[in-house]
């Protein structure tokens, strides 16, 4: 979540709706842009404690939301499939995210053969190439075709309800409640990448530690370890 001055950078002890508010009071008088995840805490503490901003979703975070109900598919459906079949789906499960014209001729085999056993898991694939095919044509449209890219978006929608499967109108539920601030990342432009990889890395450090049982400890490492990561030395 972005501040109006480099220095005002916080670590936060939790992600509570009350101490994120209290965080944006304090620090965040001249913010006007928020790309956030799509969190309906943060957007109510964001609306809360700032004089109404513009709220964009970060668009790993809402792509991501197609991709688990792809997955959550295809968990379903290989669950009655055989031992050999069942394992060998589950350790191949990246061949469904994957580019058509980026799968290898051995991966290409594999995605056929699952998708023939499962009528339900090729129209869930389907749809998740319906949705990425969208997402190219939103980026090409930029803000001058946000108006094509909301109605392509509408009949993204109306082909999931058509399907029936649930788990994807779930997906859509979502998408719906956050159709605004998606369609402002196109228009503006803006993502959390750089953010989403501090996040990352914490993750690892955070891991490689083995938890920290001391927040102001682990707050100050990820700290030093961003502020002297150039040196070539490791802190803490």
């Amino acid at each position: 979540m972005p501040t109006a001055k480099r220095e005002n950078r916080r670590i936060l002890p939790n992600r509570k709706k009350k101490t994120i508010s209290r965080y944006l009071k304090k620090y965040g008088a001249q913010v006007e842009t928020v790309i956030m995840d799509m969190s309906h805490s943060f957007k109510l503490a964001v609306r809360e404690a700032l004089d109404r901003p513009l709220i964009i979703a970060d668009r790993f975070h809402y792509c991501r939301y197609v991709y688990w109900a792809l997955d959550q598919v295809r968990r379903n459906e290989q669950a009655v499939w055989s031992d050999y079949d069942r394992k060998k789906c589950k350790r191949m499960r990246r061949i469904f995210y994957k580019k058509k014209e980026e799968l290898s001729a051995k991966e290409r085999w594999y995605l056929n053969r699952y998708l023939q056993k499962s009528e339900t898991l090729k129209k869930a694939y389907e749809l998740k190439e319906a949705f990425c095919r969208w997402l190219e044509r939103a980026k090409e449209n930029g803000a001058e075709g946000i108006l094509q890219t909301k109605e392509e978006l509408h009949k993204f929608y109306q082909r999931v309800e058509e399907s029936g499967i649930e788990a994807f109108q779930r997906c859509v539920r979502t998408l719906r409640d956050w159709e605004m601030e998606i369609l402002n990342s196109f228009i503006f432009g803006y993502t959390n990448g750089f953010l989403e990889g501090i996040n990352n890395h914490t993750k690892v450090m955070k891991r490689n530690a083995y938890g920290f049982r001391n927040f102001e400890r682990a707050r100050a490492r990820i700290l030093l370890t961003y502020k002297y990561k150039r040196i070539g030395v490791h802190v803490g």
